[in-house]
């Protein structure tokens, strides 16, 4: 787990990267898009909803989900615990913001079909919320937390140690 802001920078930056590209590819094909856009199109829609992602992550999103996770009641001390609140909480509210963009992205795209923006809306969120959580949980956040340990804290470990 990262503990300083250079450290949590870039565990959001991996969580982002990964999340990103597995609900990117999600939401092309449950929405049967694979093949209709060109490369660089999803190339497009993967910088896009990364930068946009990233910086839900970084300023609002969260920050909003470690002060409700961490003020959620149970035992700060189990690692498992503070590792499941948070990943739920950054789930929900990234689910919520990035529908959002989605369900905009498909307006200005014309691709929506019949119904009000709230129905598609409360229908990609849906969609997406039960896709990643478990990305989050079984795939992405393991993922993620061995390779942020294995090359980002063992370089703040190799640099301390040609330091003394």
């Amino acid at each position: 787990m990262p503990t300083t802001k250079k450290e949590n920078f870039y565990f959001g930056m991996m969580m982002c990267i990964g999340m990103v590209i597995g609900m990117t590819f999600y939401n092309l094909v449950i929405n049967d898009l694979i093949g209709t856009i060109s490369l660089q199109g999803m190339l497009l829609q993967l910088i896009l909803g990364f930068t946009i992602a990233f910086i839900l992550e970084l300023f609002i999103v969260g920050p909003i989900a470690h002060k409700v996770a961490f003020s959620l009641p149970y035992d700060k001390s189990n690692k498992l615990f503070v590792i499941l609140s948070l990943a739920f909480c950054m789930v929900i509210g990234m689910v919520l913001s990035m529908s959002i963009y989605g369900v905009a992205m498909a307006h200005f795209a014309n691709a929506l079909g019949e119904g009000s923006l709230f129905k598609h809306y409360f229908l990609t969120v849906g969609k997406n919320f039960i896709f990643a959580l478990p990305l989050q949980l079984l795939i992405i956040g393991p993922l993620v937390r061995f390779s942020f340990a294995k090359f980002v804290k063992r370089q703040k470990v190799i640099q301390t140690d040609g330091v003394s």
